[in-house]
């Protein structure tokens, strides 16, 4: 499965950088973001938005 990772600004969370990864990397970038404090979005690839 394949998920979509937005990264979100810390002001207004509005997405900023958005890449589609594997399920094995999300881990990875998750530990990385909660490193430094940063705000993403996870949802499944190829959903749209509601």
């Amino acid at each position: 499965m394949r998920f979509e990772v937005m990264r979100l600004d810390d002001i207004d969370g509005t997405p900023v950088d958005t890449t589609v990864v594997d399920a094995a990397s999300v881990n990875r970038i998750v530990q990385q973001a909660a490193a430094i404090g940063q705000r993403l979005w996870i949802r499944p690839a190829g959903t749209p938005a509601s």
